[in-house]
């Protein structure tokens, strides 16, 4: 590698490292926006999987995430803030952030809804100081068939989980490694 690509590369690392560190202050949101956001979400969200209505019905909590960001080069990172909601209110707000290394270069944006359908697995959440998927609890992602259709009897996992609405250049339809914090709003 030439002198010249060395320090490209560099200060695209630099960049990509900033970002990840930094957008956790500069995507901060008010209660009010949160509350705006997640309500839309959950509007589009039952649109397209109106089944989705039937399981939050069964469920004893969700989190909303109506926007998690992510974007990296060669390191990367995501971030987004949402909403607890517990029986039609929002009880607290929460941040959920992941890092990766590895070949990826773009950026998405995803809307993510988890459903706690065991009320056990919720009170470890809201007690944790710091959830992390694959660490302290699972997350069962449903995937929808080709008809856009789930079947809501047979769901027995204790926390299931709706990744959505990817906009962008990256593709990954995962939750692990990802970190849900409560945030003092």
């Amino acid at each position: 590698m030439t002198e010249n690509k060395r320090i490209k590369f560099s200060i695209c690392l630099l960049v990509s490292i900033l970002f990840v560190f930094s957008a956790p202050l500069a995507l901060a949101a008010s209660k009010v926006e949160i509350n705006a956001k997640v309500k839309t979400c959950l509007q589009n969200f039952y649109k397209k999987v109106p089944e989705a209505k039937e399981l939050e019905k069964k469920s004893n909590g969700l989190l909303v995430f109506p926007s998690v960001i992510k974007a990296g080069f060669g390191i990367g990172g995501e971030y987004g803030e949402g909403a607890l909601i517990i029986d039609g209110q929002t009880v607290d707000y929460y941040s959920t952030a992941a890092g990766s290394i590895g070949f990826q270069l773009g950026a998405q944006s995803k809307s993510v809804i988890l459903m706690f359908i065991q009320k056990k697995a919720l009170t470890e959440f809201r007690d944790s100081k710091g959830w992390k998927v694959g660490v302290d609890g699972s997350v069962a992602l449903i995937e929808l068939g080709a008809g856009k259709s789930i079947d809501t009897t047979n769901i027995k996992d204790p926390v299931i989980g709706f990744i959505f609405g990817q906009k962008g250049l990256m593709y990954n339809l995962t939750l692990e490694g990802s970190k849900f914090t409560k945030l003092k709003k």
